[in-house]
């Protein structure tokens, strides 16, 4: 989601609490941000910072507030880092793993190398969607209608092509899941839709979507609302599409949480020509008061991975993570406004990580944040599993293309627990 004049109000003491409504669900609050932000100094990850030419001002590699280290672009286009490893602002060698942002969720280590860099003419910024591709790659989504694939391992860019509608328009793009034939699914929340695209990038259509999700006045959607975040779930028969806000005319939850949408689709076999999608159960979804739905991912038994982000003006990103389960929730694609009656169950979920609680890392911030660690996060993706059934998650966040903010990648890992 692109920066806009609306600014979510949530006070500072709230922020430093990290509490919210999350502690009605007898989630853990976080702890003091100015302690947690100074608690390590550490280096970032092993990746370096890049300068492009295409940065805009206040952005030089060697300026104050950027990482230690320096790169280029080279003459083919293609990302060339030097340096190797950067060290910290005390010079200790990059950080290793293993620093808890709470008892579910711990940083591995962060990388700022994307950073106003540009590959093949592409400008490797505003990425708001980050998926595993099937050639072993990271499919990344640009907001500006391109998809950049990133090596597996060094995340650095190796192919990019641009993405367009059925009138060969720009994408205002937000979402992205990958078929197990490799057919890309992006969603962009103009409209809304959900598009589909060979690995050619041609566009071989859109799935079918309900009324009231679209913007108004075609249905009940706000603009820059709609599908932020989009998973296809394991074996490709159920994809998810989260609404980043509420629909006009839906409420609350007893807690006082905000009831957002999720639409599912499902589809039947596979091979060559598996049967298209098909609209099935929406529910709702309670998110903390003054966030929004950036991101999900779905884990093999049914439960969801959700990225919840909000900004406020001179105090900075909030931003949460939450294990949702909706395997019990009801259908409420025939409820016109939700909570929708004391029948109407939505999805539980429980906080895993409130990010402004991890160590820093010595990141540097370009904006007020009340940790510097933190941007504009929009992405994530499942990258693989660790020891004792915990996961590899990476995180990406959005520039929006500003001198102001950050394309950096964080790499956690993250103990999903219970079944």
């Amino acid at each position: 989601m692109r920066v806009r004049s609306a600014v979510v109000r949530v006070t500072a003491a709230v922020l430093a609490a990290g509490c919210l409504s999350a502690c009605a669900e007898g989630a853990p609050a976080a702890p003091d941000r100015a302690s947690s932000a100074g608690a390590d100094r550490g280096a970032s990850s092993g990746a370096d910072r890049t300068a492009s030419s295409a940065a805009g001002p206040g952005t030089s590699a060697a300026g104050p507030g950027t990482s230690a280290a320096s790169a280029r672009t080279d003459n083919s286009g293609g990302l060339s880092v030097t340096g190797g490893q950067t060290s910290g602002r005390n010079g200790r060698p990059p950080v290793a793993g293993g620093h808890p942002c709470s008892p579910s969720v711990s940083l591995d280590h962060y990388s700022d190398a994307l950073d106003k860099t540009t590959f093949q003419g592409s400008f490797v910024g505003n990425l708001s969607a980050l998926t595993r591709d099937t050639d072993g790659s990271l499919a990344a989504l640009s907001d500006r209608s391109a998809l950049i694939a990133l090596d597996g391992r060094s995340h650095r860019p190796v192919r990019a092509a641009k993405i367009s509608d059925e009138k060969g328009a720009a994408l205002d793009a937000e979402g992205l899941a990958v078929e197990p034939d490799g057919t890309y699914l992006v969603s962009s929340e103009g409209e809304p839709a959900v598009r589909r695209f060979d690995r050619s990038h041609t566009l071989l259509g859109r799935l079918p979507l309900p009324g009231a999700l679209r913007v108004a006045p075609a249905g009940r959607a706000q603009a820059n609302q709609t599908f932020e975040g989009l998973t296809l779930g394991p074996g490709g028969g159920t994809l998810t599409a989260a609404m980043e806000g509420q629909l006009t005319g839906d409420g609350k939850d007893t807690a006082g949480r905000p009831l957002l949408r999720f639409q599912t689709w499902q589809r039947q076999g596979g091979g060559s020509r598996p049967a298209p999608y098909r609209l099935s159960r929406q529910y709702a979804y309670p998110a903390d008061a003054g966030l929004g739905v950036s991101e999900i991912a779905a884990l093999p038994d049914g439960r969801l991975l959700v990225l919840e982000r909000g900004f406020t003006a001179g105090i900075g990103n909030t931003v949460r993570l939450y294990l949702a389960d909706p395997r019990r929730a009801s259908d409420v694609s025939g409820v016109a406004e939700l909570p929708g009656g004391k029948a109407v169950r939505p999805a539980r979920k429980k906080l895993l990580a409130d990010l402004g609680a991890c160590p820093s890392l010595g990141a540097p911030a370009h904006q007020p944040q009340a940790n510097p660690l933190l941007d504009n996060i929009e992405g994530m993706a499942v990258t693989g599993r660790a020891p004792g059934g915990r996961l590899r998650l990476l995180l990406v966040s959005d520039d929006n293309e500003s001198p102001k903010q950050i394309t950096r990648l964080y790499s956690l890992t993250v103990r999903p627990g219970g079944r």
